[in-house]
């Protein structure tokens, strides 16, 4: 079954002043979403989700993340990234995790950004304009402090009872002002491994 697509959307933001101070560097964000009809909703309890995913997660992905790199103008300048899926009510949250928690659809993105980190991830439910929270971290260091951001958004028809949105998040810059360390000063201090965090 193809996926079938409502309707796209792409956001840019751009913070000059934070905390009452010029950004050295203005931290710009982007995000790209897609809605599209849940391939799970009016057929009860599914247990094989896998056809689907297959057959939806690369289109959601090449997509997402083109609309991003062609925003931000290459996959060089894109710093942290992350990936988010809100279901309708009348999904579950499986049905929005399985659209985004598959190579299928991260891989995409992950190569044209050159990242090493894992994607950060937000699966959520929720009505027609419910929060979009699409978590970012740095594409290539997962305890850079400065790029742990969160982009919010929200659409005022989406996700309908039956739909999901899929959305792609990335920033150019760090918070600006970013002054709370990074977290291997904290296992430093700690007395702490850095290749062992957990102490397992």
């Amino acid at each position: 079954m193809a996926i079938q697509i409502r309707k796209t959307g792409l956001q840019i933001e751009t913070t000059l002043i934070e905390g009452g101070k010029a950004a050295a560097v203005p931290l710009k964000l982007f995000s790209a979403f897609v809605v599209v009809k849940n391939p799970w909703a009016g057929r009860g309890f599914v247990e094989d989700l896998k056809p689907e995913i297959h057959a939806g997660a690369p289109v959601l992905g090449e997509l997402l993340t083109k609309m991003i790199i062609d925003a931000v103008g290459s996959g060089d300048a894109v710093e942290a990234y992350g990936k988010a899926a809100v279901v309708g009510l009348d999904g579950e949250i499986e049905h929005a995790s399985a659209l985004i928690h598959t190579l299928r659809f991260g891989n995409f993105y992950r190569h044209a950004v050159g990242a090493k980190s894992y994607l950060a991830f937000c699966n959520t439910r929720g009505p027609a304009n419910a929060p979009i929270m699409i978590p970012l971290m740095d594409k290539n260091d997962e305890g850079r402090r400065s790029h742990y951001l969160t982009i919010q958004t929200s659409i005022p028809d989406a996700p309908a009872a039956d739909e999901i949105v899929v959305a792609l998040g990335a920033s150019v810059g760090g918070r600006p002002h970013h002054r709370i360390g990074d977290r291997y000063q904290d296992l430093k201090d700690l007395g702490q491994d850095v290749a062992n965090p957990a102490g397992v």
